[in-house]
């Protein structure tokens, strides 16, 4: 952590330790106030999460730019990018998207410079930038606080004139907040995601001054109880979220898309990457279109409210069939226990349209879910999914990209849930599964891990080739380590029948000794596999 600055220091600019202790601070402060802004929160969706959500937004930011300082001795170029990629790769929530996108405006400007001129240009792109990310801006919001803020700094200034104006005004329009939404009126609050904003500001102008701003004024009277204030009725069911790597002309049509599925839509982002979110009552659709548009990951869905009618209206569950496509036979019989229809592949093999369109119409169901276990499959997934659609057939494509993602997803799969419940649970399944293979190369190659001879054994994480070894047993435990610095809580290996018997027994006992909290399950993928699949959850 950088060096408090004194009462009676201040700064005249931003380096790449004051950066880095706004960070800290931030992340300090919002979670002092975090159950502060979760018990006001009202609006879009009364579900008392918005503290947490900026706070998680603002702790995967500074774990970005610590560790951006363990590896060098950052500028400030570097490090304000590596807060504001963090806050995208890790933003949680309406309001925590929205700050992520605050950051990467402001980061494009302090790249260029952080006195207070640049502070006030950047605090204005910011205000832009994240008003332009929102389908539909509304007033009373977070928006409105950023607005409000750039414009009480517009004429510039010495660093800590701006960073005061910018607090000051910010606070002065979350008071207002209260009187431009019904919502926020009936409750006796102020709008949650702009309380969290100021806190942001706070943070930055106690980084500049050494000193704490005082608190803002949450409400302009004394809210009324949890249970006696008015959410939004009739809104969507389901909140989803998800990074998507896409082109930006892609995402300009997924905007269009989600827009007309859903509301309180915010694409953030850009360069090839993009945070996804929205509220929707069709969670399978919202992640359908992810899957047109680019390479949807770390998807996250949230159920708002429970609601246990069957998906027919009637009380009975409807009619419901899993289709997945497998490798080996060993696995489309153990899809097959589980209730699904299997599409058999080989490895290198994909399935074609009218393959996926027989096994949904062999599955004599009037809701199919699809898995289509490989991501060079995803458009062929969708076209087959929209000819079946014509039939009167309802399908959700589930964007998994490897086997395990499917087994995964399977393995929650409840035929009486309501559909989209059920979709809901499965998606998140096999988002929560990391996926890797190991293959042997055919041939001399360039790879991302270097030039592999024939013969080599090649360990592919999340479809990349991340090591090249000569014996498959010590290729996998080195996966595996890899795979599991990140954390894990099981790992599945499926091994498949010409695999060395020791294999999956040795990569058990692996785990076992170095990983004492991880559980591992085996399964046999039969003849027709590759050698081995990792599954990470």
């Amino acid at each position: 952590m950088s060096r408090a600055l004194q009462p009676s220091e201040e700064l005249v600019e931003l380096d790449a330790e004051a950066v880095r202790s706004w960070c800290a601070r931030t992340l300090d402060a919002l979670g002092r106030e975090r159950e502060e802004i979760d018990a006001i929160n009202v609006y879009p969706v009364a579900d008392g999460d918005t503290g947490t959500n900026l706070y998680l937004t603002a702790e995967a930011a500074h774990r970005a730019v610590e560790a951006v300082f363990d590896v060098c001795e950052p500028d400030t170029a570097e490090t304000v990018r590596a807060m504001a990629h963090g806050a995208l790769v890790g933003a949680r929530g309406n309001s925590g998207t929205i700050l992520s996108q605050l950051f990467r405006g402001m980061a494009g400007v302090l790249a260029e410079g952080c006195d207070g001129d640049h502070l006030a240009r950047a605090l204005a792109e910011a205000a832009r930038a994240a008003r332009q990310a929102v389908a539909h801006p509304v007033e009373g919001t977070i928006l409105t606080v950023a607005s409000a803020a750039a414009g009480a700094c517009a004429a510039g200034g010495g660093l800590v004139e701006v960073a005061r104006k910018a607090h000051d005004g910010a606070g002065t329009a979350l008071a207002a907040t209260s009187g431009q939404l019904a919502v926020l009126e009936r409750a006796g609050v102020v709008d949650a995601g702009g309380r969290g904003l100021v806190t942001v500001l706070g943070a930055l102008l106690e980084t500049v001054t050494g000193q704490a701003p005082p608190s803002p004024v949450t409400a302009p009277a004394a809210p009324a109880p949890r249970e006696e204030r008015c959410p939004t009725e009739g809104g969507p069911a389901y909140e989803v979220i998800y990074l998507l790597e896409a082109d930006d002309a892609a995402v300009e049509l997924l905007r269009a898309r989600l827009d007309a599925l859903g509301e309180s839509l915010v694409v953030v982002g850009g360069d090839g990457l993009w945070n996804v979110h929205v509220h929707v009552d069709d969670a399978g659709a919202a992640v359908e279109a992810g899957v047109e548009a680019g390479r949807p990951h770390r998807i996250r869905i949230t159920h708002f409210a429970s609601d246990t009618e069957a998906a027919d209206g009637r009380g009975e569950p409807a009619q419901r069939a899993v289709v997945a496509v497998v490798p080996g036979e060993g696995l489309a019989g153990l899809c097959a226990e589980a209730g699904a229809t299997t599409v058999r592949t080989r490895p290198g093999e994909q399935p074609t349209g009218d393959e996926l369109v027989d096994a949904i119409r062999r599955a004599h169901a009037r809701e199919v879910v699809l898995l289509p276990n490989d991501a060079e499959s995803r458009q062929t997934a969708v076209a087959a999914a929209e000819r079946v659609r014509a039939e009167g057939i309802r399908v959700a494509l589930i964007p998994t990209r490897a086997a395990v993602q499917g087994i995964a997803a399977l393995a929650v799969h409840e035929p009486g849930r309501r559909f989209d419940e059920d979709v809901v649970a499965m998606t998140a399944a096999a988002g929560a599964t990391r996926y890797a293979e190991l293959a042997v190369a055919e041939r001399q190659s360039f790879t991302s891990a270097g030039v592999c001879q024939a013969g080599d054994v090649l360990g592919l994480i999340e479809g990349d080739v991340a090591v090249i070894g000569e014996d498959l047993t010590e290729t996998a435990r080195t996966v595996l380590d890899r795979m599991l610095s990140a954390g894990g809580e099981l790992v599945t290996l499926v091994v498949a029948d010409d695999a060395p018997p020791e294999l999956a027994p040795d990569l058990e006992r692996h785990v076992r000794r170095g990983y004492l909290a991880v559980d591992t399950i085996t399964y046999h993928a039969g003849a027709g596999a590759p050698p081995l699949l990792i599954g990470v959850e």
